[in-house]
C-alpha cells in the first residue's frame, strides 16, 4: 500500500485546535485504539489494519506533528500533550470502553493515560498490548541519531541534514531479517516524516526520550498499580527496545502476560505481521 492509499481511508478530526488523521475501520462490538511509535505513523499498520478490523472497531491516529496529522511549529510535543490529545479524539468519537494497543512511543502515551485513569474518570480502558517500547528507559539501548537529535544543539542540525538514504538505513538496521526490508516502503515513510514542518518539529518530538526518565515514576508506578489487564508483545531482536525490557515489565506488572516473538526486530508488524496478529490475538 503507498500512503496516498492509506491517507484515503482516513478523516481530519479537529482536536484540541489542530488538524489529526484518523483512520476508523471496522463495526465490531469492541474497540481498539492504536497509538503509534516514533519517528513513523499510523501507517505503520497498513499491513494488520484488516485483520485487526474483523475484530474490533480499530481507530488509529497519527500523533500531532507525525505522519497526516497538523505538525505546528510553536508546539511543545510533550507526551502529556499527544495524551490529552488521544484522550480529546476518543471523546470526540464518544468512545466509553477501549482497549489500547501501543508501541515504541505511544506505550508512554499509554502510561500517561493509565496514569490519568487511575486519578479521574476517563474512558474505561478495558485490557492494554504492549509493543517493543522503551518505558523503562535505562535499560534501552538508544541509537546514536537519537541521541542527536533530542539534544537542543544538534538536534535542529541532524534534521535539517538528514536524508531518505540515511533514514532507510537507520530503518534497516532494526530489521532482524535485512532481507525482508521493503527500501520502497521506507522511502514513503520518510516521505511523511518531512511532510510540512517535519524537519523542524523532529527535535522537539524527540524530547519524548528525556521526558521517560523525568516521568519515570508516574508511568511505571501507574503500571506497577493497576488491575487492568496488559499483555506484552514483544520482538526479541529489537535492538533498540530490547527484550530485558519486557522481561521487567512482566515482572512488575501484577496482571500482565508476555509473549515473545523470535527473530523480529523493532517493528513486528512490518515484519512478522502474521505471528504478530496471532500474539495479538492470543
Amino acid at each position: 500500500m503507498h500512503t496516498h492509499e492509506w491517507k484515503s481511508l482516513g478523516t481530519f478530526q479537529t482536536i484540541l485546535g489542530n488538524q489529526i488523521f484518523v483512520v476508523d475501520k471496522g463495526k465490531a462490538a469492541k474497540t481498539m485504539v492504536i497509538l503509534h511509535g516514533y519517528p513513523t505513523s499510523s501507517f505503520d499498520y497498513w499491513m494488520v489494519i484488516d485483520e485487526l478490523s474483523k475484530h474490533y472497531r480499530v481507530i488509529i491516529h497519527d500523533h500531532l506533528g507525525f505522519g497526516f496529522s497538523d505538525k505546528p511549529i510553536d508546539f511543545s510535543y510533550t507526551l502529556i500533550d499527544q495524551a490529552s490529545i488521544a484522550l480529546a479524539l476518543w471523546e470526540a468519537l464518544h468512545l466509553t470502553e477501549v482497549t489500547i494497543l501501543a508501541h515504541d512511543y505511544g506505550t508512554s502515551v499509554a502510561t500517561e493515560i493509565l496514569a490519568r485513569s487511575q486519578e479521574e474518570n476517563i474512558v474505561q480502558i478495558n485490557s492494554i498490548i504492549l509493543c517493543n517500547g522503551s518505558i523503562h528507559i535505562e535499560l534501552a539501548k538508544l541509537r546514536f541519531i537519537q541521541k542527536l537529535l533530542k539534544h537542543k544543539v544538534t538536534g535542529p542540525i541532524v534534521a535539517r541534514l538528514a536524508s531518505e538514504r540515511t533514514f532507510v538505513r537507520k530503518m534497516t538496521n532494526i530489521w532482524h531479517d535485512k532481507s525482508a526490508v521493503n527500501s520502497e516502503e521506507f522511502k514513503e515513510m520518510w516521505q511523511l516524516l518531512i511532510r510540512d514542518n517535519g524537519r523542524k518539529v523532529l527535535p522537539k518530538i524527540t524530547q519524548y526520550i528525556n521526558q521517560r526518565y523525568t516521568n519515570w515514576n508516574r508511568w511505571v508506578g501507574a503500571l506497577e498499580r493497576t488491575e487492568i489487564p496488559v499483555k506484552i508483545v514483544w520482538a526479541t531482536e529489537d535492538p533498540v527496545a530490547v527484550k530485558a525490557i519486557a522481561l521487567q515489565l512482566h515482572k512488575e506488572i501484577p496482571n500482565s502476560t508476555l509473549h515473545l516473538l523470535e527473530k523480529t526486530g523493532h517493528y513486528p508488524m512490518l515484519e512478522n505481521p502474521e505471528e504478530w496478529l496471532e500474539l495479538i490475538f492470543s
